[in-house]
C-alpha cells in the first residue's frame, strides 16, 4: 500500500489549491448575496480554468481534457470542493456520460463541451421519480427518423446555465414490467423545450435547480445516446463516477470548516482559556478528524480501484455514505463551537452547515448508499 502522492499529484492538488484561493474564495460573499454568479464572472472563472488547464480535467487528454486518473480527478474535486458549488462548478467537469458520444454526437456535443464552448446538464429525476429510476414518466416515442418527447424533470442542476441535456425517457417496458430507458442529447433551443428555475434552496446559493418541460419535442434518432433501452446502464456508469466526486467534494469541504472550528477553538477565550482547553470541544474535533481522515481514504480506495478497473458499488457507496455523513457533523459541531457567531453570516460557517445537508440527499441518498451496501452483503448468502 502506497499512501504518499505522486510528484505528479502533489502539482494538480498544489495548482487547484492556488486557483481555487485566488479565483473563486473572493467571490463567494457576492455569490451568497446574489443567490447568482453574475454573468461576466463566471465566463471570467470559465477563461481562466481554461488558461490554467484546468477544465474538462476528467475527460481523455486526447479529446483535449486533462486525462487525470480517478485519483487525479478526485485529489483535484477535493480541493475544488472547499469552494462555493456555484463557482467551483465553473471549473466543468462534464458528464462521463459523453464519451459514449459517436460520429456528429462528438463534434455536436462532447468536443465543444471539453472546450468550454458548450455546457451539459443531466436530466433523470422526476416529480414522481426519484431514488426509483425506472419509474419515470418522460416517454419518448419512435416516429420515422425522429423521437417525440413528452414530460418533465425537475432538480435538473444548472439547467439555467446549460446548452443542451442528456436526457434520459422510457422507450418501452421490459418482460418483467420494467421500464426501458433510453438517453438523448436535447438542444434547449429545440422547440417544445421549456426550462423554468425552480424556487430557492437553503443550500449552494448560486447554483440552481430547473423543472424541464417537453412538450412534443421532435429529436433526430441520430441524437440518441447510445442504443435504445440501454440507458439504465448508461446512468449506472456515470453515478459511479459521480458519487466519488461528491465523495471527494465533502473531504474537501469537510477539511475547509474543520480548520475554522480548531482556529476558532484555539483563538476564543472562555472562562480564562481557550476554548479547545474543553474536552467538550477538543474532544468531538478529535473524533471529526479521526472521521474525516477515515472518509478521505474510502475516498481514495474507491479512486483507486477505478483506475485498476474493479471499483465496486459497495466501495464507491461506502465512500459516499460515509463522506457526506462525516460533512454534516463536522458543519454541525463547527456551529456548536461557535456558539451564537455560528449561527452569522459573517462567520460562513452557517452557509457550510446549510450546504453540507444537500450532499446526504443528492446522488443517491444516505438510504440508498445503504442498500447498496447491504445488498453486496447479504445477496453472497442469498438474502
Amino acid at each position: 500500500m502506497q499512501f504518499a502522492l505522486t510528484e505528479e499529484q502533489r502539482m494538480i492538488v498544489a495548482t487547484v489549491a492556488d486557483f481555487v484561493r485566488a479565483e473563486l474564495y473572493p467571490h463567494e460573499d457576492e455569490v451568497e448575496r446574489l443567490d447568482d454568479v453574475p454573468r461576466d464572472l463566471a465566463a471570467q472563472i470559465r477563461k481562466r480554468a481554461l488558461d490554467a488547464g484546468l477544465y474538462a480535467p476528467n475527460m481523455p487528454a486526447e479529446i483535449g481534457g486533462g486525462g487525470l486518473d480517478a485519483v487525479g480527478v478526485a485529489l483535484a474535486e477535493r480541493e475544488l470542493g472547499k469552494a462555493s458549488y456555484a463557482l467551483h462548478a465553473l471549473v466543468a467537469r462534464p458528464s462521463n456520460i459523453l464519451l459514449a458520444c459517436e460520429g456528429a454526437q462528438r463534434d455536436e456535443y462532447l468536443l465543444p463541451t471539453v472546450r468550454g464552448e458548450r455546457v451539459d446538464c443531466l436530466a433523470m429525476t422526476e416529480p414522481g421519480s426519484g431514488s426509483d429510476v425506472r419509474s419515470m414518466s418522460t416517454r419518448a416515442v419512435r416516429d420515422g427518423d425522429d423521437y417525440v418527447i413528452n414530460g418533465g424533470k425537475h432538480f435538473i442542476s444548472h439547467a439555467d446555465v446549460a446548452d443542451y441535456v442528456l436526457l434520459f425517457a422510457a422507450t418501452g417496458v421490459e418482460a418483467g414490467g420494467k421500464k426501458r430507458i433510453t438517453g438523448f442529447l436535447v438542444d434547449f433551443d429545440t422547440p417544445g423545450v421549456t426550462v423554468r428555475r425552480q424556487s430557492g434552496c437553503v443550500s449552494n446559493r448560486g447554483y440552481h435547480t430547473c423543472e424541464l418541460f417537453f412538450e412534443d419535442v421532435r429529436v433526430p434518432a441520430w441524437k440518441r445516446l447510445g442504443e435504445e433501452g440501454r440507458g439504465f446502464e448508461l446512468m449506472n456508469e456515470w453515478l459511479g463516477s459521480t458519487r466519488l466526486s461528491v465523495a471527494a467534494t465533502c473531504v474537501g469541504r469537510g477539511r475547509r470548516v474543520l480548520d475554522l472550528a480548531i482556529g476558532w477553538a484555539a483563538e476564543r477565550e472562555q472562562f480564562g482559556q481557550p476554548l479547545g482547553r474543553f474536552q467538550g470541544i477538543s474532544f468531538p474535533l478529535a473524533d471529526l478528524a479521526t472521521e474525516l481522515d477515515a472518509a478521505e481514504l474510502l475516498m481514495l480506495r474507491a479512486a483507486w480501484n477505478l483506475d485498476q478497473g474493479r471499483m465496486t458499488d459497495r466501495e464507491v457507496a461506502m465512500a459516499k455514505l460515509f463522506a457526506s455523513e462525516t460533512l454534516g457533523r463536522i458543519t454541525d459541531q463547527a456551529v456548536q463551537v461557535f456558539g451564537g457567531m455560528g449561527l452569522m453570516a459573517e462567520t460562513r460557517v452557517e452557509r457550510f452547515w446549510r450546504d453540507a445537508r444537500l450532499e446526504r440527499i443528492w446522488d443517491g441518498t444516505s438510504e440508498i448508499q445503504r442498500h447498496i451496501i447491504a445488498r453486496s452483503l447479504l445477496r453472497p448468502l442469498g438474502a
